[in-house]
């Protein structure tokens, strides 16, 4: 196993810090001024965002790079014009693009924000913010440094919902929080792994720029099985804890305004398909916090029945949040979010029902590239939300709980 130290991580971080000075801050745009967009991935998630931003008035989107021929023939299919590259660097060469998407894997993430960052670029990256936590501090220390807006791909932050959930917390209708309890629940048919895809018959070493991909991991040869599945490899990937945890806790985090986990325990295991993943399928999760708040996040790809939502727990009321009938991969119709008080502490209070209306975040992203403001989704909650997530896998792959100060202290392992 071959482990990157601290140091390794630190000193790339000052190299990405003193490439600021090559790049001077982008033109401040007005309100008639086209925003030109590149994207760095676009797979799946990335087509996704690819046709979000193309939706978004005032937006042009310019260029794309993905180290993958398919990747870059289909993102030209979405979006006849656009000029498709095979490396990131020569599409932050551009000077007329004002801001890029990355919504490549998980483990290029802090390569690619700290790149666009030093280009001067605005940045809308995906989630989870970082594959581990020293890039994680790697990425908030220069995204502070910068003036560059950063949205992160956490798209509850823009929901009603939590618009609602923050209101009444600050208003006090809850009281002391001691407990949250949140899940996630989904399903898939015998013999059949969640994320599990096919590979195409193209991907090749031809038409994949294979040493681009490790990105700094073992050399091995092309593998094309974990190229297209690498949300299934440590390596690549947080598992579903950076997949989906993710935006639970960091709508948890924002609504109770949160800091940083004290402490983390992770257990669970393989146990839905055994196909041959490193990560688990079946999760438990508690985080403790500063304050006497405790977290649990559970997650099974066994059963889908419950969905995915939140409680809420206080001394004088309760929040539910989540989705009727609502498995997360078919639709997130049925939204809701209410608040029930505690009648043995709070006599007077009526239960309420959320109203606001969700923001879009592609849009919120772009509004805010244009008013210099803060996104919905900063690099501040992008940062702690990881956090949280990298200390559940290390605490899981440790088989032990984990303080904070533990976990920043640990090395990545690839």
């Amino acid at each position: 196993m071959n482990v990157k130290t601290r140091r390794d991580f630190l000193q790339q971080a000052a190299l990405g810090a003193a490439a600021f000075l090559a790049y001077p801050p982008a033109t401040v745009l007005g309100a008639n001024d086209r925003i030109r967009v590149g994207m760095i991935g676009v797979g799946n998630r990335g087509q996704d965002l690819l046709q979000e931003v193309m939706s978004v008035h005032g937006t042009q989107l310019v260029a794309i790079a993905d180290i993958y021929s398919r990747r870059r023939d289909e993102a030209r299919k979405l979006a006849p014009g656009i000029e498709t590259l095979d490396d990131h660097r020569r599409l932050l060469d551009r000077k007329d693009l004002d801001a890029i998407i990355v919504a490549s894997p998980l483990h290029t993430h802090a390569r690619h924000f700290l790149d666009v960052v030093s280009a001067g670029k605005d940045l809308y990256a995906e989630k989870t913010m970082t594959w581990s936590i020293p890039e994680a501090e790697q990425c908030l220390a220069a995204a502070k440094d910068s003036d560059r807006v950063v949205q992160i791909g956490l798209q509850f932050q823009s929901s009603g919902a939590l618009a609602d959930a923050r209101s009444w917390v600050r208003g006090g209708l809850l009281g002391k929080v001691t407990q949250v309890e949140s899940w996630m629940s989904r399903n898939t048919p015998h013999g059949h792994g969640q994320w599990v895809r096919p590979v195409p018959a193209d991907c090749n070493p031809r038409n994949v720029n294979w040493s681009a991909f490790l990105n700094g991991r073992p050399d091995r040869p092309f593998d094309p099985y974990r190229l297209i599945n690498w949300r299934l490899f440590w390596e690549f990937s947080g598992g579903n804890v950076t997949e989906n945890m993710v935006h639970q806790i960091a709508w948890i985090m924002t609504a109770l305004e949160l800091p940083l986990p004290s402490a983390a325990y992770m257990s669970g295991g393989i146990f839905s398909e055994k196909d041959g993943r490193e990560v688990p399928d079946t999760i438990a999760v508690t985080l403790d916090f500063p304050g006497d708040a405790v977290v649990t996040w559970q997650s099974t790809f066994s059963n889908s029945h419950f969905g995915l939502g939140e409680r809420i727990l206080g001394s004088d009321g309760t929040i539910e949040h989540g989705w009727e009938k609502s498995d997360m991969v078919n639709g997130e119709e049925g939204e809701f979010v209410r608040y029930s008080p505690e009648k043995i502490n709070h006599p007077q209070a009526a239960a309420l029902t959320g109203k606001t209306k969700d923001q879009d975040h592609m849009t919120n992203w772009i509004e805010c590239i244009r008013t210099r403001k803060t996104p919905n989704a900063s690099v501040e909650i992008g940062y702690r939300s990881a956090i949280a997530a990298h200390m559940a896998n290390l605490a899981y792959r440790r088989r032990q709980r984990i303080t904070l100060e533990d976990a920043k202290a640990v090395s990545p392992q690839f």
